[in-house]
């Protein structure tokens, strides 16, 4: 596919962008050969979202059990009903979470969640990108030549579809486990999707049982490396953050979730940065966030960064928006995240004239502190549109049958 978006504002200025086939083929060369020419003269251009954290399939759990404490909201409402959940779960549960996201500009997430390839099903229906998670769980011993067909049946669904090794977290997995994936990650070079240190009770129940801190401890059982991105990474000291910064693991900051839940600690922002970690965003699972709006977690990470160091500057609206974009991308290995030439073709066309962008001072302030989920006009996904005008083909039916499938899941 051909596509040019003619007279559209790209870093303040007008110009037009070319996509040919999966890539931005040029910026400002206006060429008459496109399948499609989009008048982009009340639009700007901007990259899409990647959402580096997330359990699409909870998507379906939105609103079931808000407002109680951690361990009871776990013990009581999520781990019983996830006992009994299916692959028609999972399938609607990540069906909604794609239309949700595209709606609000995203096209690429990483996830962890059961049935994996259904997520990946629905996430190449959708036409977006997805990092599906093979979640390891308790201490019976991973099979290795199971994970491989699991891998090779994820790898079966494209281009967009990128297998992940997912386990759950050092308190659910065991150490000889952790190992193995390890092992896996390193001879298919495979990502690892983690949550790591999201309460405070995790690091105390660690160096009760291992002398050490959660960091420290999973770089004595060689675990940490530049493939495995780290969720929540909230109860973290100086020497933890070096450490994570030597063996070049990513960290990813969930600020919805961790204020929602109440983990009582911040992610440790300036010295993450300081430190050389590379950081992305994610949403986690509408169980715990209720959205998977990048543009408002963008808006919660800065406000919260700024809270908890009383300063203004930090994490300034330009830095939050490259982490929502770009550092996602480099945190998952694509070749995304900027208006490029020769860059993935994934991005949004954002609608000038909503209220939420008007008057305009700043397009990327107003995307980071006001803008509204409206404000996304059309998706593109890896050269294609999957949103134009903010309407996603079959949207009606999603939200159908993902309804009925929630109160289906949740009355078993």
């Amino acid at each position: 596919m051909k596509a040019l978006i003619e007279n559209v504002l790209l870093e303040g200025k007008k110009t037009s962008v070319l996509v040919e086939g999966n890539r931005i083929a040029s910026i400002g060369k206006e060429k008459d050969s496109s399948d499609e020419v989009i008048d982009g003269s009340s639009l700007a251009i901007a990259p899409s979202f990647v959402n580096c954290h997330a359990h699409a399939a909870m998507s379906l759990l939105r609103g079931y059990a808000d407002d109680f404490p951690l361990q009871e909201w776990l013990q009581k409402y999520i781990w019983p009903v996830e006992a009994k959940v299916t692959k028609k779960d999972v399938y609607w549960g990540s069906k909604l979470a794609c239309l949700e996201m595209i709606k609000t500009g995203t096209t690429c997430f990483a996830d962890m969640y059961f049935f994996p390839e259904e997520t990946a099903r629905a996430a190449k229906e959708s036409g977006i990108r997805a990092f599906p998670g093979i979640v390891f769980l308790g201490k019976e011993k991973i099979d290795a030549g199971k994970v491989k067909n699991q891998v090779k049946e994820l790898g079966s669904f494209g281009e967009r579809i990128r297998p992940m090794l997912a386990p759950h977290a050092m308190y659910t997995v065991s150490e000889e486990n952790l190992r193995i994936v390890a092992e896996i990650s390193e001879k298919e070079n495979l990502p690892v999707h983690f949550h790591l240190s999201e309460t405070e009770k995790e690091v105390r129940d660690c160096v009760k049982e291992h002398g050490k801190r959660p960091v420290e401890w999973l770089e004595k059982i060689g675990f940490l490396n530049e493939r495995v991105l780290n969720a929540h990474s909230v109860w973290l000291d100086r020497k933890e953050i070096r450490v994570l910064a030597k063996s070049r693991a990513k960290a990813v900051h969930c600020p919805s979730s961790n204020l929602k839940l109440a983990v009582g600690g911040v992610f440790p922002y300036c010295e993450l940065k300081k430190a050389g970690v590379e950081i992305a965003l994610g949403t986690d699972g509408c169980a715990s966030n209720n959205s998977l709006s990048m543009l408002s977690e963008m808006k919660f990470a800065s406000l919260l960064q700024k809270h908890d160091c009383n300063d203004t500057t930090v994490m300034p609206a330009k830095e939050a928006f490259s982490i929502a974009t770009e550092g996602g991308a480099k945190a998952l290995g694509l070749d995304a995240g900027a208006i490029k030439e020769g860059m993935l073709a994934d991005f949004m066309l954002v609608d000038l004239k909503n209220f939420s962008l008007v008057p305009g001072h700043s397009l990327i302030s107003d995307l980071v502190y006001s803008a509204s989920d409206s404000c996304v006009d059309t998706v593109f996904c890896n050269g294609e549109i999957v949103m134009r005008h903010g309407k996603v083909e079959g949207e009606e039916e999603i939200i159908e049958k993902a309804k009925a499938q929630a109160m289906d899941w949740t009355g078993r």
